[in-house]
């Protein structure tokens, strides 16, 4: 079960009701981090999200007044983060974009790796991702059993998560479930 709450009241209520994973979280402070951590629940900051309708959102319509409250939003959402890596708590990834905007999702890794260590940003993707799934023995890592959902990178993601950028041209093989499905290697 999961809930979009930004404050400390909303996460605190959904957490103690038996949320697992708080979408979003902006708003968070230090006690109601620590109670998600005891709880054992996780947040999925969506950050870019706040980046895409500050650059795009007056184009789909967003007054001006909005499109200021998504940057204070967007400033609180990095702060935290801080937060709840202090308190402990497992941070997921996700985006929360839609239409054309979801073109935009690998910057969410651009914006986490601003407070989070390249490896705190994949695991975020993969790990984290694949225990908010319920699916730990099948997703996010390589070992016997799990699907085989493998990415080759032109570049170390554990010194700069700038080969996941973008649209993929920094990724020239993917590997869904043991199958080849983008094999740019080949060419090379």
């Amino acid at each position: 079960m999961l809930a979009h709450a930004y404050t400390p009241a909303a996460i605190a209520r959904a957490v103690r009701c038996g949320v697992r994973t708080i979408e979003h979280g902006n708003l968070i402070d230090e006690e109601t981090a620590r109670l998600v951590a005891e709880h054992g629940a996780y947040v999925v900051p969506t950050l870019v999200t706040y980046d895409a309708l500050a650059s795009e959102g007056e184009k789909y319509g967003l007054p001006p007044a909005s499109i200021a409250k998504v940057a204070d939003v967007h400033g609180a959402g990095l702060h935290s983060i801080e937060i709840m890596k202090r308190a402990g708590v497992k941070l997921g990834f996700g985006t929360d974009l839609l239409g054309e905007a979801q073109r935009l999702q690998s910057d969410e890794f651009r914006i986490l790796a601003d407070v989070m260590s390249p490896a705190e940003v994949i695991a975020s993707a993969t790990l984290v991702g694949a225990e908010v799934l319920g699916m730990q023995d099948k997703l996010g890592r390589i070992m016997p059993g799990a699907h085989a959902d493998l990415l080759v990178v032109d570049g170390n993601p554990l010194k700069s998560v700038d080969c996941l950028l973008g649209q993929g041209e920094h990724i020239p093989l993917v590997m869904k479930d043991g199958r080849i499905f983008v094999n740019e290697l080949e060419s090379a």
